[in-house]
């Protein structure tokens, strides 16, 4: 089917269409006419996901934000958030609320707050605007006043519901850390007195570094027994021995010359006494203080050897010891984490901050969203065109007619070789559009003309 066969389907058909875009218009301004006015208002709130937690610190990851935001949608059609709104309007006091109620009480088997709840989430909607952090409460209603009213209800309710939220986990939460603290100190009480009864029964006690008292005595004992000994020097080379065989050599010097009476010489000899009575002296010394050495050497090692076995013989008793302090550490440990979360999350549930911000009250809406009557009625025209032609087509095919020379060349299958017009079919169709003149006067009117 060429362009040409279409158009003239479409001529043949123009007032089948004509008929279509007439209804679907009169249908348009009918429906627009009669259907229940919907009004819309909005409220919205501003997510704080951006700013860290006043007592946590804590900031929103992005790979869980697009999930927190769904949620807070969802959480605004919730029934709680609309049991709230209708008890914070008082719709259960309200005639006019009443009155529907019971106009659908044959139909609906809820209770009043059930229902009124329910009405409350079937007009609810919500948004996360694009490229921001702003949800949007949207609820539709009949009444523009019911709308916005409704609108600033849900956005409190929501707010109050976060608030309220949040401080409920957290006071779960502290409670459960709070059970796990108990726990733990009367788990590390049961420590310490293991460890105390342990201490008490082997004797053995920790320093801060979890070194017994006789290990670190026994590295005491090794660094002392490890240092060089120094040994006196001999007695011969004493500087009182160097000093008498001085003396000595310059007596016999002196000797050769003087006489045994000579003054000098006498006083001399008195002078080697001395000094031989001091070099006898210092040889003693020396020895007593090799002798002390090698003595306390002795001494020193026989104590390193006794601490070593004792060390040695207590070792298991000393691991089983750091055991039961790293039992008691780990504990102490846990507590100390335990109440430091419970304090935190105490704190964080009398906190104020329900991590949403209110932007502005709602407005009333001035028209109806619903009907568009624009819209409706202007889509009416192309739509009632749309369906002319859909049913023109089927009409066509239905039942096929010629209206060309390409009709009857694809039926007949035949080359088309030439077309007579009817000159007579052509006058008559003219005449039929012309307007009739009486046969009488037809007949007075032909004299004159001769």
């Amino acid at each position: 089917m060429n362009v040409l066969q279409f158009l003239r389907i479409l001529w043949a058909y123009r007032l089948t269409i004509l008929a279509c875009v007439l209804v679907a218009f009169g249908a348009a301004v009918v429906f627009v006419q009669i259907a229940k006015p919907r009004y819309e208002a909005q409220a919205r709130v501003m997510l704080d996901v951006v700013k860290p937690d006043p007592v946590t610190g804590q900031v929103i990851a992005t790979a869980f934000l697009k999930a927190y935001t769904k949620t807070q949608v969802e959480l605004v059609k919730d029934n709680q958030i609309a049991a709230r709104v209708v008890n914070d309007l008082g719709w259960a006091n309200n005639p006019g609320i009443q009155q529907w109620y019971r106009s659908q009480k044959a139909s609906s088997r809820l209770d009043f707050s059930h229902w009124a709840a329910q009405q409350v989430v079937e007009g609810t909607d919500a948004r996360l605007i694009e490229g921001s952090n702003i949800l949007e409460i949207q609820y539709s209603s009949g009444s523009p006043a019911r709308a916005r009213e409704v609108a600033d209800a849900l956005r409190k309710a929501y707010v109050d519901m976060a608030l309220q939220g949040r401080r409920e986990t957290a006071r779960r939460n502290a409670e459960w850390y709070e059970g796990q603290a108990e726990k733990t100190k009367i788990a590390l009480l049961q420590a310490e007195q293991q460890k105390a009864e342990f201490e008490r029964s082997s004797g053995i006690i920790l320093q801060d570094n979890k070194v017994d008292l006789d290990s670190a005595r026994l590295a005491a004992l090794a660094g002392q027994g490890a240092g060089p000994t120094i040994m006196p020097t001999a007695s011969g080379t004493s500087s009182a021995s160097m000093q008498l065989a001085q003396l000595d050599a310059d007596i016999a010097a002196a000797s050769k010359t003087l006489g045994p009476n000579h003054p000098q010489l006498v006083e001399m000899k008195r002078r080697r006494e001395l000094l031989a009575k001091q070099a006898i002296d210092d040889t003693g010394t020396s020895g007593a203080a090799a002798a002390a050495a090698a003595s306390a050497q002795r001494a020193v090692a026989g104590l390193l050897e006794q601490q070593k076995a004792k060390v040695v013989a207590q070792r298991e008793k000393v691991e089983q010891l750091r055991l039961l302090e790293d039992q008691v550490n780990l504990r102490q440990e846990q507590y100390n984490q335990s109440i430091q979360r419970a304090a935190q999350l105490r704190q964080e549930a009398e906190v104020a901050v329900s991590g949403v911000t209110p932007l502005g009250a709602a407005v009333m809406p001035l028209s109806a969203a619903f009907p568009n009557k624009p819209l409706i009625i202007g889509a009416s025209i192309p739509g009632g065109l749309g369906l002319g032609l859909v049913l023109a087509l089927l009409l066509e095919f239905v039942g096929r007619r010629i209206r060309g020379m390409d009709d009857v060349a694809a039926i007949t299958g035949a080359p088309v070789l030439a077309v007579i017009r009817s000159s007579e079919r052509k006058r008559k169709r003219w005449v039929e559009y012309l307007p009739r003149v009486p046969a009488r006067g037809l007949r007075h009117a032909r004299p004159a003309s001769s």
